[in-house]
């Protein structure tokens, strides 16, 4: 299960449990939604609560970050899983988009904030 949250140029995601295709789906929408209306876009990622994914969504994140290269600015990662962090830099070999590791989502939100600040 997830639950999104956006605002101007962020799209913020919370996994709880196992992260699914129909999860994956609807987090494609919105950013596919923001991407065409507002431009390159911030994500955060909060996996604290993820205790896993299926393959398919890991097959769906490579082919998804593959034709959204160019469209992200940053990707914030909220994990303490040393194999998601790992993940999230194996992530960048797909996008243009600095991404970072955090434990903490005040970190992650500064971090985000001040490359939006910076792009205004």
């Amino acid at each position: 299960m997830i639950s999104t949250d956006h605002s101007d140029k962020l799209v913020a995601v919370t996994v709880f449990g196992e992260f699914t295709l129909a999860d994956y789906k609807e987090f494609e929408e919105l950013v596919n939604y923001k991407v065409q209306f507002q431009g390159q876009v911030d994500l955060l990622f909060d996996l604290r609560e993820m205790v896993g994914f299926t393959l398919d969504v890991a097959w769906e994140e490579i082919k998804f970050s593959r034709q959204h290269a160019h469209d992200f600015r940053r990707i914030a990662v909220l994990t303490d899983d040393q194999w998601l962090t790992w993940s999230a830099w194996i992530s960048q070999l797909f996008v243009d988009a600095e991404v970072q590791v955090f434990s903490g989502e005040d970190d992650a939100r500064s971090w985000l904030a001040g490359v939006a600040e910076a792009t205004q």
